[in-house]
């Protein structure tokens, strides 16, 4: 199961945490994502979405 939103593709990067010495080590940045039930075409189907995809209305929580 990859952690990574159906709808726009956003997924886990990595980067570099930066000390006040500037030393770095390796961390990740990962997609604030939720587990969803809603409508897709005419039948209900849980996806994976991240929250700021949630946030424009297109996919609308089913309760």
């Amino acid at each position: 199961m990859a952690r990574r939103c159906e709808v726009c593709g956003k997924q886990t990067m990595s980067g570099n945490n930066v000390s006040h010495a500037k030393n770095r080590t390796r961390r990740v940045f990962k997609p604030n994502l939720v587990r969803i039930r809603t409508m897709v075409g005419s039948s209900k189907k849980t996806i994976k979405l991240c929250t700021s995809c949630l946030r424009t209305g297109k996919y609308v929580k089913l309760v």
